[in-house]
């Protein structure tokens, strides 16, 4: 007896609000970067935004201590008690005031999913991180991306705010010290903005302070300087910059009692709570001691300094000092050009090929014509990473013009 036949099922088909979304840039860079280097290849990766710094010892050992003392069981959806009361006493308010979620990026996605409806607006800065766009996207919202470029210091300023707000307007997303240009807004940048959304209170603001113990200066926050705006505010942090503890997948989100039971209630349909073992390790961080961080700091510093002299002595590329996180986003125009490469994602696709070095397109930050190089790595790695871009763009120099002479 012949077997009936099975019919070839359809290809899998995406749901429209991620039709086009798919995983960011930067991961597909790093991960190829990676399967590069597994096949025997000499690459050094410069695009992955985690520090080099091992997580402290004593954050590994509470941990430790909290697993073999039984804090396994599910955790509270919004976070363990002591860690929320840790975070509120920080920031000065109550608990019913915080979630903490696996990384800042579920709050975001958290506060996205709770709040857009289809069609409204979420206006963003240029460049921003890459995630940001696609959240929105995914919640059904519309990103309005306002180009900031290096002449402004890659800032927003009040009058783009101002023009770019709309009775659909949801959100607004600003990131201090910014990935990727580590930019801050002084005091008062941060009230001029406060003023203009003071008059359209259907706005919200999300800030994402993630960088903020990475800053090499003094930061002012919209928080401090505009109180009233707090009531549709909410500040988004974790442990996994400063910290060092990436792979913990802690953060949280600080926000009027609403709107963090509406974020509740999204993370309590995807992931319920947190790792109660890494809520255990984030306490300890936040409760232990503090110096590491400035030593920490100053070692950037001066991994900062050398990345922005070094790409600054290279013809065609041009790199202002960031105030604070672990990037600097130079612009390569002038080296596209002398190279004859249409765009910012061909020159870091042929330095990949022709040098071993991954770096990341501006284009996926929303601003083109730039690159992202992290230097939250190693010095030896950032100085042979500085190596093989002067190659790239010097021999490629040499080659463009012998053609010309041809």
């Amino acid at each position: 007896m012949t077997p009936p036949s099975i019919p070839t099922p359809p290809p899998f088909r995406r749901a429209a609000r991620i039709a086009r979304i798919e995983l960011s840039e930067i991961v597909q860079l790093t991960e190829r970067a990676a399967r590069l280097r597994a096949e025997g290849q000499d690459v050094i990766a410069l695009s992955t935004g985690e520090p080099d710094f091992p997580t402290p010892a004593h954050v590994i050992e509470a941990a430790h201590q909290a697993a073999l003392a039984g804090q396994t069981r599910y955790p509270a959806t919004l976070g363990t008690p002591a860690l929320r009361d840790r975070i509120a006493a920080q920031a000065g308010v109550e608990r019913g005031n915080v979630i903490v979620s696996t990384g800042a990026k579920q709050v975001i996605a958290n506060a996205m999913l709770a709040s857009l409806d289809p069609g409204d607006e979420v206006v963003m800065p240029a460049p921003y991180w890459t995630s940001y766009s696609d959240i929105v996207a995914m919640a059904e919202g519309v990103p309005v991306v306002l180009d900031c470029p290096a002449g402004s210091g890659f800032r927003l300023s009040p009058e783009q705010l101002a023009a770019a707000l709309t009775p659909k307007t949801r959100w607004l997303m600003l990131n201090a010290p910014a990935n990727p240009t580590g930019c801050l807004y002084s005091a008062a940048e941060l009230r001029a903005l406060a003023d203009v959304l003071v008059a359209h209170p259907q706005v919200m603001i999300l800030m994402d302070e993630i960088y903020d113990l990475l800053a090499y200066g003094p930061v002012a926050t919209l928080r401090e300087v505009a109180p009233e705006l707090a009531g549709r505010m909410l500040v988004v942090n974790g442990v996994s910059k400063a910290y060092a503890m990436t792979g913990w997948r802690i953060g949280w989100g600080i926000g009027p009692a609403g709107m963090i039971a509406a974020l509740g209630a999204v993370q309590g349909q995807v992931t319920s709570g947190a790792c109660s073992i890494a809520q255990a390790a984030a306490l300890a961080a936040l409760s232990g001691p503090q110096e590491l961080l400035a030593e920490r700091r100053e070692i950037l510093r001066a991994r900062r300094d050398l990345v922005v002299e070094g790409l600054n002595a290279l013809p065609g590329i041009t790199c202002p000092s960031p105030d604070g996180a672990f990037y600097v986003f130079p612009n390569i125009e002038g080296a596209m050009a002398r190279l004859r490469l249409e765009s910012c994602a061909a020159f870091c696709a042929e330095l990949l090929e022709q040098e071993g070095l991954a770096l990341v397109p501006g284009r996926a930050f929303g601003l083109p014509g730039h690159l992202r190089l992290s230097f939250a790595y190693g010095t030896a790695d950032l100085e042979a990473g500085l190596a093989r871009l002067a190659r790239f763009v010097t021999a490629g120099m040499a080659t463009a013009q012998d053609g010309d002479r041809a």
